[in-house]
């Protein structure tokens, strides 16, 4: 495997639970040449089945709050349909995948979120069975060996702790993690594709593409009000990779993987 650089990319729950998107998706990210990684979300449908059998969905700030029943929902939506549907639509476009999660051969091991204070109201959140992790507790060595067998590793956002605890954790968290962790062994692309062209000054309004965006315009944006909900942890994300020794962070829509259409992040 030519290791001098490796992209890559994270998908949003809604381009997953889109058909025609994730159908194009899938055949234009099996045509980036080069070993690359999938990470995937899988939000929206797993809402749907929430609300389906009699459960209401809180999120705070963009993050799922995660009970035990959460837990196994999240669990049997992210690293089974989700992922093996996934799997199965690059297989169909010549793209030799394999779906994991994080507790497949312990590559991607988290902690328990402790309770937190939010900044906005001065409350304490308990997110519950909700993982946090850092670059250092993910397995390079098996990714890359992953990769070393022309396998492109598709990872959920399920991971686990040392004890063998499930955690739902955030994908960009895991996105922006598994792309830091592989820094130290290539040049790393981050691509962040989700049902938008890119951070918005408008979100209802696809004209109002922001095309670059430093951290000082990135605190500003959050003062605002522009970025906020899901978005948020998507830029605290992609800043910690580009402060992590990522080469280039990109969030832009999954119908534009071939063309430079897209938000480009910037340190300073």
């Amino acid at each position: 495997m030519d290791k001098t650089r490796i992209q890559v990319f994270k998908i949003g729950g809604n381009v997953v639970d889109n058909p025609e998107k994730l159908e194009k998706f899938a055949a234009d990210f099996a045509a980036v040449k080069g070993p690359k990684v999938l990470i995937h979300g899988g939000g929206a449908i797993a809402s749907q089945m929430q609300k389906k059998l009699g459960f209401s969905p809180v999120m705070i700030e963009g993050r799922r709050v995660t009970d035990a029943d959460t837990l196994r929902i999240v669990t049997m939506v992210y690293a089974g349909w989700c992922n093996k549907s996934i799997v199965a639509l690059l297989q169909r476009n010549g793209c030799n995948a394999i779906g994991l999660s994080g507790a497949d051969g312990a590559v991607i091991k988290a902690v328990k979120r402790p309770p937190v204070r939010l900044a906005s109201t001065g409350e304490d959140i308990d997110y519950g069975y909700v993982g946090d992790l850092s670059p250092e507790n993910i397995d390079a060595g098996f990714i890359l060996r992953l990769m070393d067998m022309e396998l492109t590793p598709v990872f959920c956002a399920i991971t686990c702790t040392a004890d063998g605890q499930l955690l739902n954790t955030n994908a960009d968290t895991v996105a922006s993690a598994v792309a830091m962790c592989l820094a130290s062994e290539a040049a790393v692309d981050l691509v962040f594709c989700f049902e938008k062209d890119g951070v918005l000054a408008d979100k209802d309004d696809d004209s109002s593409l922001i095309e670059r965006i430093d951290h000082e315009g990135f605190e500003r944006l959050k003062a605002e009000g522009v970025v906020a909900d899901g978005m948020l942890p998507k830029l605290e994300n992609a800043f910690r990779a580009i402060g992590g020794g990522v080469s280039q962070v990109l969030i832009k829509n999954s119908d534009n993987v071939g063309n430079s259409r897209q938000t480009t992040i910037l340190w300073q």
